[in-house]
């Protein structure tokens, strides 16, 4: 180990942790140039390679490497939270009428298409534009930019460096939800920590938000599985040994760690993208139900990313590659990078629980950039497999438990409902108490489900 790895969670989630997630960050702590640690956040589990909730910063001028077991197969699966300017009381009578729309409007589900078709020129141009790609052509509105990441378009990205099989797939994914955990959630307040912070992110009790998550569907996992096999060639011939083939790396300054940088970034847009055209869709079926609905952007964050990003490291400050998997940027207050609204608070770090219990609006901590590189949990965290989650849970059941408590579930799939039982999932306030506490971000408002749409 050539840093410690270093574990923010209360001694319940370190119980519940499992082995081989810890293991795993012990091993990218063997990695040529990693700075300072290897983290894990408080909902951290196994996953490939690196493990899910885990960060860490590799320093190109130090024999820094770049993997893509390190970003992870979802590239930038990410949240958006949009403010829709109604209250609870509202939405009620409207709610199975809701919910149904948004089925019929929003494409969900293993291998779901919509109705855009990309020929060779838009793909290129999107994987270049991202966000912007899709404001242009009216799937959006150019106010929504500034409230995501990166301005909604990653810099440097290079289609050349997708493949063709990567772009067939994605060819009639822009759009869609895509399956397991993605969703598009309405949301209520039900709870307010900071008052200040709340008030300028323009959130109170009884507000109701819409929540999407999703990536960057069959494009991301090509890239992703592509790259690794790869790599794994490429470690070997600049003398990196492997504790795990699932950590396949490449120097960040050798052509093949410069090539997946620039897929990589070209996922990024094509999820930005994505994002934004689900918030497009998700506003059209308000506008039905809601005419003086808004559905303003309150911020756009990715997960699964390796951003360059400048960090204080004993005293200096470096230009590090951050890889976060299944972990959220989560700048504090004064960042340069945050829009000038937000830049007095942090930013707003979107943390999805699961679809029975309730998510979090949490906002960016100054000392997270000494804990973690400013970065912060992304969600509730898997408790158990999606396979063992079957073995306990119907999916039926869970709709109709559910829907006794006001959540009414919308999904292709019983199936995909079961694997994401309630159950399946860690407590997500015990999570977003532990980053509270670690100082890696700080609570702004609980939010409880009313309709999830599932993939």
């Amino acid at each position: 180990m050539r840093v410690p790895v270093v574990i923010y969670a209360d001694q319940g989630l370190i119980e519940s942790m499992d082995d081989k997630a810890i293991a795993q960050a012990t091993n990218v702590a063997t990695l040529p140039g990693i700075v300072r640690g290897s983290y894990v956040m408080p909902d951290g589990h196994w996953g490939y390679g690196f493990p899910i909730g885990g960060v860490a910063a590799f320093d190109p001028d130090h024999g820094g490497i770049v993997s893509a077991g390190g970003v992870g197969f979802d590239i930038s699966c990410g949240v958006r939270t949009m403010l829709t300017g109604l209250k609870v009381a509202e939405i009620l009578p409207k709610q199975k009428q809701l919910a149904d729309s948004l089925l019929r409007q929003i494409p969900a589900g293993v291998g779901g298409t919509g109705t855009i078709t990309l020929d060779a020129i838009d793909m290129d141009a999107m994987l270049a534009g991202g966000a912007q790609w899709a404001v242009e052509r009216g799937w959006g509105e150019e106010a929504d930019l500034e409230r995501i990441e990166e301005e909604g378009r990653m810099a440097g990205a290079r289609p050349e460096c997708v493949s063709d099989r990567a772009k067939e797939r994605q060819r009639e994914e822009m759009g869609t939800l895509g399956s397991g955990n993605h969703y598009l959630e309405v949301q209520a307040v039900a709870e307010i920590f900071d008052p200040v912070v709340a008030e300028i992110f323009g959130i109170a009790k009884d507000n109701v938000v819409v929540t999407i998550h999703c990536g960057s569907r069959g494009l991301g996992h090509q890239i992703g599985s592509e790259f690794l096999k790869e790599m794994v060639v490429t470690a070997a011939e600049n003398g990196i040994v492997l504790p795990d083939r699932e950590l396949a790396c490449a120097p960040i300054n050798s052509e093949v760690g410069q090539r997946y940088l620039g897929a990589m970034r070209a996922a990024t847009n094509c999820a930005l993208a994505n994002r934004e055209i689900l918030g497009h869709y998700a506003r059209r079926v308000f506008a039905h139900f809601f005419p003086h609905s808004e559905l303003r952007v309150l911020f756009d964050v990715s997960h699964n990313t390796c951003k360059v990003e400048t960090h204080l490291v004993e005293g200096k400050q470096r230009k590090l590659f951050v890889h976060r998997k299944g972990a959220t940027r989560a700048f504090g207050p004064g960042h340069e990078s945050l829009p000038a609204a937000l830049r007095p608070v942090g930013q707003p770090v979107l943390i999805g629980g699961s679809m029975g219990t309730g998510s979090y609006i949490l906002v960016g901590d100054a000392r997270s950039e000494a804990q973690a590189f400013s970065s912060a949990c992304h969600g509730a965290g898997r408790a158990l497999s999606r396979h063992a989650a079957l073995k306990q849970w119907s999916g039926r059941k869970i709709v109709d438990d559910l829907a006794a408590q006001g959540i009414l579930i919308r999904s292709p799939s019983t199936r995909g409902v079961a694997e994401e039982a309630p159950g399946a999932y860690k407590d997500v306030g015990a999570v977003v108490a532990a980053a509270e506490r670690a100082g890696l971000a700080r609570r702004v408002a609980r939010l409880r489900p009313l309709i999830c749409v599932k993939g």
